[in-house]
């Protein structure tokens, strides 16, 4: 059965998916629960304006559903049948976005009102490689192995449920770990490294709420600690103890 998207089975053979240029891309994964995905382009769109578009990458065969009700104008998706991994599928699609900012976003996350406007404003005030909605400051006291939500304000690390970036940037700074096939703590180790390439990041409160996060709580247990220690363990081999990188403490 045909699909109204792009198929691929790697990601190398992933193509430019719009030649029309916008002011924002927000980028989305799934491996599985589309309906998530569905659900939050729909309120997505609902709270944006027509020059932000959406890229969601499918990885390997899940169920697709209805997933192409969310195609229009400013609104692509692309399989990778063989299935890729987070941070090189999300590496692809910032390379890809035709905007010099880029949102990556989890499918959990969903809008509640323009929360938007009030990142990019502040990305484009140029002080800040990324602007997100949850992060905090590395705890020091705890060998580098939490971090601690300080609210709004600037931060070591932001967490992918929402993470506005300037892309010419977050390319400059060597952008996600491919190694990172998994999500969590990707997002640490990619924020720290934007602080080693003398980055700043800032984290605000925005109009959104998370729904139930499937990828942590309904991924198998073992593979989702297995590779998130993975993640922390990379964190931990590059950075700790490397005080000089973090922003100022508060």
């Amino acid at each position: 059965m045909s699909v109204p998207f792009k198929v691929y089975k790697r990601i190398g053979d992933l193509r430019k998916l719009s030649a029309k240029e916008f002011s924002t891309t927000i980028l989305i994964y799934a491996d599985g629960f589309i309906d998530d995905a569905i659900t939050a382009i729909a309120a997505a769109k609902a709270n944006s304006s027509e020059d932000v578009a959406i890229y969601l990458l499918i990885s390997g065969t899940p169920e697709v559903g209805d997933i192409a009700s969310v195609i229009d104008e400013r609104s692509y998706v692309v399989q990778i049948t063989e299935g890729v991994g987070w941070g090189e599928a999300m590496n692809a699609l910032i390379k890809l976005a035709n905007s010099p900012y880029v949102i990556v976003m989890d499918p959990s996350t969903i809008f509640e009102g323009d929360a938007i406007t009030p990142l990019i404003s502040k990305l484009a005030e140029n002080n800040f490689s990324a602007v997100g909605w949850r992060g905090g400051l590395i705890n020091i006291e705890d060998e580098w192995r939490s971090v601690d939500d300080k609210g709004e304000g600037e931060v070591d690390v932001l967490f992918s449920y929402f993470l506005g970036l300037n892309k010419e940037h977050a390319l400059e700074a060597g952008a996600f770990n491919i190694r990172a096939i998994y999500y969590r703590n990707a997002d640490i180790e990619f924020g720290l490294k934007l602080r080693q390439a003398q980055g700043r990041l800032w984290q605000m409160d925005l109009p959104l709420k998370q729904e139930r996060h499937h990828g942590y709580y309904d991924t198998d247990p073992d593979y989702r600690d297995e590779q998130s220690k993975k993640n922390y363990d990379r964190i931990l081999a590059r950075f700790r103890g490397k005080n000089e990188i973090l922003s100022p403490r508060r």
